[in-house]
């Protein structure tokens, strides 16, 4: 039977009246399992309405009181984070453990925004003129929303509104609508933990939802992760509707391998990185540059482990790698596999026309391998966001370096080798927001911010850490002058000297 997801509103389940419905299906097997209620402009405006109406005491309301629940849906996620993850698992496709470590980062957050306490405290300073004192506070925007993509169903959700909350705003998500029930779980699951009404709501919904909510004047800023063309359709449209914008693109993730790396540690850290998540992750190492002579002993380790690698159902414990998220999705990676040789690349594995005994209707891709890649072919100009991994070859550092930094994207970058005053040099002159060192997903942790450069960020602020505190707060600076108690009149003694 199937089961209807609806949306979240004002802290209980609202039934979609739109009329309109999209279906979610079971990656592994195909099959249609669900559908989700696509919201009218009307729905998302009942949604952000009760995000105004709400903000109008949580906004004022202490931090005590939303640490307090903040702490409880902490301890409720940890509880439920086996049945977050069979959600994601059911309609994303990934393997349990990967979803699990989804649940952990997103949690990272939630812990983060316990802590808004000292995250919010002001700034103070005495007698800057004669009685003068300055004060800079940060103080709420109002409602906020958040778009989040299929692809981290929990994590990016919770990288926005467990800190937009935190400081006091209330939120309105509008999830990705082909994984649409982890994000409804989480919002059940603030309720309980005592959020009160209408500060967190759910939308689902297709462009129509998106749209209403770029428009809609009671917003008053937009995070969202996606593709870089949407990236840029969501800053530019929300920005000229005077919301405050942060948007992630995508990324063409490079891992620069230097001679002296370790090659196995470069080869173990360009599978998990390429493959891990079937490459359905903006953080994904999707290109390997290799330097010198390096680059035919490194296309073997790694061809060596990626035909190790087993593919299978998310829900079955000896799976490694899942299927795609859409039948559509898998075609077109596919088609850039298939599209490679002609462009010039040496096809090392074929994962196209992969399927898996019982699950022969599923989404199934296996693990790609290109090597000698030109950088004018497709599969390295474009975000696959697929289980493709593209070897490129340079003669020195510098010509590495200065391929990664023609690339339009910015967003995460690493680099292996024993060498530390190459990896200094590297950290500096690389133009990317994350870097790793011997790292292959350079992935900040929750109390820093991610966020990359040119076209994989569209807006001022990355995402979580300090600049997500910033985003979801404006500053304010209050310059006040008192008169002293001892120049009260004649007729009042306040007990203080008359003179000093």
């Amino acid at each position: 039977m199937t089961k209807t997801v609806n949306h979240w509103i004002g802290g209980k389940t609202v039934e979609g009246a739109s009329g309109n419905w999209g279906p979610v299906t079971d990656p592994a097997t195909g099959e249609v399992t669900t559908r989700v209620a696509l919201a009218s402009v009307a729905e998302v405006d009942a949604a952000v309405s009760a995000a105004k109406e709400a903000y109008a005491t949580w906004g004022t309301s202490s931090l005590a009181q939303r640490t307090a629940v903040l702490f409880r849906y902490r301890a409720l996620l940890d509880a439920h984070r086996d049945d977050i993850a069979a959600l994601i698992t059911a309609e994303h496709g990934k393997v349990h453990s990967d979803a699990l470590g989804e649940v952990a980062r997103g949690l990272e957050i939630v812990e983060l925004a316990c802590g808004i306490t000292t995250q919010l405290k002001g700034e103070l300073s005495t007698q800057v003129s004669h009685r003068v004192d300055v004060a800079a506070i940060r103080q709420p925007l109002g409602v906020v929303a958040g778009i989040t993509p299929f692809n981290f169903p929990a994590m990016v959700p919770m990288w926005m509104f467990p800190l937009a909350i935190a400081c006091g705003n209330t939120f309105v998500l509008k999830p990705s609508e082909k994984d649409p029930s982890a994000a409804n779980l989480l919002a059940e699951l603030a309720a309980e933990a005592g959020l009160p009404d209408g500060v967190l709501n759910v939308v689902h919904g297709d462009k129509v939802a998106v749209d209403a909510l770029l428009a809609h004047p009671d917003v008053a800023a937009v995070s969202f992760v996606g593709s870089t063309p949407i990236a840029r359709y969501i800053h530019t449209t929300a920005s000229a509707n005077g919301k405050r914008v942060q948007a992630l693109g995508g990324a063409k993730n490079h891992m620069l391998v230097l001679p002296d790396a370790d090659l196995d540690a470069a080869a173990d850290a360009a599978v998990s990185a390429a493959y891990g998540s079937a490459g359905e992750r903006c953080m994904a190492i999707s290109a390997v540059v290799a330097v010198g002579s390096v680059g035919d002993e490194l296309v073997e380790k790694i061809r060596e482990r990626a035909e190790k690698i087993k593919i299978g159902p998310g829900n079955d414990p000896t799976s490694e790698m899942g299927p795609l998220i859409t039948a559509a999705h898998r075609d077109k990676v596919a088609s850039y596999v298939k599209g490679a040789a002609d462009q010039g690349a040496e096809v090392v594995l074929d994962g196209t026309g992969y399927t898996v005994d019982g699950f022969e209707d599923g989404h199934w891709i296996g693990l790609s391998l290109l090597d000698k890649v030109s950088t004018d072919s497709d599969a390295y100009r474009d975000e696959i966001f697929g289980p493709v991994l593209c070897v490129l070859r340079a003669e020195t550092y510098e010509e590495g370096v200065a391929l990664i930094n023609a690339s339009p994207f910015g967003n995460g970058t690493a680099i292996f080798t024993r060498d530390g005053g190459a990896a200094r040099r590297f950290q500096l002159e690389i133009e990317a927001g994350m870097v790793g060192v011997n790292v292959p997903i350079p992935v900040p942790v929750g109390y820093h911010s991610f966020g990359g450069w040119k076209d994989s960020l569209f807006g001022d602020h990355h995402i979580y850490g300090n600049d997500g505190v910033h985003f979801y707060t404006r500053g304010k600076v209050v310059t006040t002058r008192w008169p002293d108690p001892a120049d009260a009149p004649a007729g009042v003694d306040l007990g203080f000297p008359r003179h000093h």
